[in-house]
């Protein structure tokens, strides 16, 4: 009988993971789709942020993506309690990620696929706790693999683009601080991130946020305040860069037209 149920609950997760790729695969396929919304300013990042800033933003999602991986791996490994099953939605979430933008074509990516099935995460919610928990050991390995991949990326892109690899020393930086004040304040994942982000964007060094929710939103502000500042410095940076360059070449414009009129 308990090894009925384990299978139950392994076709259950399987099945219901597969939905919502396929779910996901097709609302994706929609959007992109949608003419409308494909030439609307409000879905064009041009509208918000200067060309600069765009291709620092894609630059720092790769390394942003890693520190999820990463924080991920820790609370499959050791069991921190955030409430509101809150590990077991992100790993769903980054799972579909990761599944629907890999490719499927090898044996190697099917394997990677099978490795990103979240089994324990929808067990935990649907079921609660389970002997599939010991699945995490191999869903591990995918996210190791996904960290390869994604600082490879970031190498790639930084130097395709001619960008600066300093910015991999602020994420350095975050990680060495993410991990000191995981230890050294015997905190959780979530309440290092958030220590460690209000720490290096404002004064602050408290995990602002009760639960779960306050965290995540802590984390949004402070951030969106770091980018949001970004994106001002660098739109008045080339405002005062062209005006500089109007009024150059509108005095020698001026320099032009007086010589000819010389002559």
């Amino acid at each position: 009988m308990f090894i009925l149920v384990i299978i139950f609950q392994f076709l259950v997760a399987i099945g219901i993971f597969a939905f919502l790729v396929y779910s996901c695969k097709y609302i994706v396929n929609r959007f992109k789709t949608n003419s409308k919304l494909n030439n609307s300013k409000f879905s064009d990042p041009q509208e918000y942020f200067p060309s600069e800033e765009l291709l620092l933003l894609k630059q720092v999602f790769y390394l942003i993506m890693i520190m999820i991986f990463i924080m991920l791996c820790l609370y499959l490994i050791f069991d921190w309690d955030e409430g509101f099953y809150f590990i077991y939605i992100l790993d769903i979430i980054v799972s579909l990620y990761l599944t629907i933008n890999i490719p499927k074509d090898s044996l190697k990516e099917k394997i990677i696929i099978a490795l990103l099935i979240p089994l324990s995460s929808i067990v935990g919610i649907l079921f609660g706790d389970s002997v599939l928990a010991i699945y995490d050991l191999f869903h591990i390995f995918g996210y190791l693999y996904f960290i390869k991949v994604y600082y490879r990326k970031f190498v790639e892109y930084t130097e395709n683009n001619g960008l600066g690899i300093s910015i991999i020393l602020l994420i350095g930086i975050l990680l060495v601080s993410f991990l000191f004040t995981l230890l050294a304040e015997n905190v959780s994942p979530m309440d290092s991130m958030t220590m460690v982000s209000n720490a290096f964007t404002s004064n602050s060094f408290e995990a602002s946020g009760k639960n779960i929710f306050g965290k995540i939103n802590s984390l949004v502000l402070a951030w969106s305040g770091f980018i949001l500042s970004g994106v001002g410095t660098a739109t008045l940076a080339a405002s005062i860069v062209n005006e500089y360059v109007t009024r150059q070449f509108d005095e020698l414009k001026d320099l032009i037209k007086k010589q000819k009129e010389e002559k």
